[in-house]
């Protein structure tokens, strides 16, 4: 055997060894965090620069992947109606998933009524100022209008929404300079050429800074079991093992129901994500890995401009796992402080909910944030015992906030193969080879 075959040889064996994998490296970081965290959990929780490190790294990188994405796809397109029609069916798509994920999170809460029993009272603050304190201040950043909603999509400037990583935000100015580059004709062809080479060298600073994916879930695990503890879950327990349940049953019914219309095997689809998929369990956010969907994606047979366009407004518009995990919260907390809830009320709730839902980024936190200025800003639930029962759910939220992530990263993914469906944007073929579909 000549050198060259042996190094290859040798090269082929590494790639087979199981612990060479990504997936596996973040399994391992997740088990060994959660270990640290039980048995040093003073030591543990000083880890959390470690996730808040990687995740900040994934952000640095979403603005330009997006920009150039957005602007390669849609510059490129053959018609800009077509741009726009994607847009229409996303959004509708959006609408009725979320809505749909939200009716479902209602009903299991109702069959399942883990907040009953709790009985939450106004005096049991004194036993716990600092969380109470917590809980206001969540409060405090969500009590916008929903004008102010839609006037925070436009910039201050153009390079404030990247400063800033207001996704909303580049999505307008991606598509402005995609318009107006597709407006310029064949003198803005050679700009078109420059993104697309600029957006390789981006996805290359991406597949490096996956590398660290298992730090970052190491930190996050350690930090979550040695500043929260295990034992502090018994109580709440039926209340995450009901939301678990439910984003399983979402997973499994609704979605597999959508990709039964696509024509793709859900278990395939998971099985090809699934290193995206351990790495948002570890980091507890599905944004840590919207570069590396828009790409895979793509590689599946989606037309890069549609992938490159549904995944960032998904983000925004389509959190399956937050919108189960909104009404589920607040009916839990009306039933821990026996306040009554008729089925007109429920409803109020949640309409009220699917708006301010929309306003929710796919980052760690971002849900319990909707749902504590949610309820603070109705009358339905008193303010007397509002934060000290949203104080239970703060408690529970990290160790739920991953079942989360991971329902609203399958979700947009299968959410992006629908719309390419729709579209007939979709190379079934491609998409069955990679899949290893017969």
């Amino acid at each position: 055997m000549t050198t060259a075959s042996t190094l290859q040889a040798t090269k082929d064996v590494k790639q087979r060894k199981w612990y060479y994998s990504i997936y596996a490296q973040v399994i391992i970081a997740i088990v060994v965090g959660i270990a640290f965290g039980h048995f040093s959990p003073e030591m543990a929780a000083t880890m959390k620069p470690l996730a808040d490190g990687f995740i900040k790294l994934i952000k640095m990188i979403i603005g330009p992947i997006i920009f150039c994405t957005i602007v390669h796809g849609v510059a490129g397109s053959d018609s800009i109606k077509e741009v726009g029609s994607v847009g229409i069916k996303a959004l509708s798509y959006f609408m009725f998933m979320t809505t749909f994920a939200m009716i479902i999170g209602l009903v299991v809460v109702n069959i399942q009524q883990p907040g009953v029993g709790m009985n939450v009272q106004a005096h049991t603050h004194e036993t716990a100022p600092a969380e109470h304190e917590k809980i206001l201040q969540h409060a405090e950043p969500a009590k916008n209008s929903t004008v102010d909603f839609l006037l925070n999509i436009i910039p201050k400037t153009m390079s404030s929404a990247f400063a800033e990583g207001n996704i909303l935000q580049i999505l307008v100015i991606s598509l402005l300079c995609a318009f107006a580059l597709a407006g310029i004709g064949e003198k803005g062809k050679p700009i078109v050429h420059a993104i697309e080479l600029l957006s390789f060298m981006f996805f290359r600073i991406v597949n490096m800074i996956v590398k660290l994916a298992p730090l970052g879930a190491f930190g996050a695990m350690a930090y979550t079991i040695g500043e929260h503890g295990i034992g502090s879950l018994v109580k709440l327990f039926a209340m995450m093992m009901g939301f678990y349940a439910t984003c399983a049953i979402f997973i499994g019914v609704v979605l597999w129901g959508v990709m039964r219309f696509v024509g793709i095997s859900l278990w395939s689809f998971l099985k090809y994500i699934k290193e995206e998929i351990f790495i948002v369990i570890g980091t507890s956010s599905s944004e840590a890995v919207l570069p590396q969907m828009i790409e895979k994606l793509t590689k599946l047979g989606c037309k890069k401009s549609v992938a490159g366009m549904v995944i960032p407004t998904g983000y925004s518009f389509n959190l399956d796992g937050t919108a189960i995990y909104l009404t589920m919260g607040a009916m839990f907390i009306a039933q821990a402080t026996n306040t009554p809830m008729s089925l007109a009320d429920q409803l109020s709730l949640l309409a009220l909910l699917i708006i301010t839902s929309k306003g929710a980024a796919g980052v760690t936190g971002s849900g319990f944030i909707v749902l504590t200025a949610t309820l603070s800003s109705i009358d339905i639930i008193p303010h007397a015992v509002l934060t000290i029962a949203l104080a239970q759910i703060f408690a529970i939220d990290r160790f739920m906030s991953e079942a989360r992530a991971v329902t609203n990263l399958i979700g947009n993914g299968v959410a992006t193969l629908f719309v390419s469906k729709w579209e007939n944007a979709l190379d079934m073929d491609v998409a069955r080879s990679v899949l290893n579909e017969k």
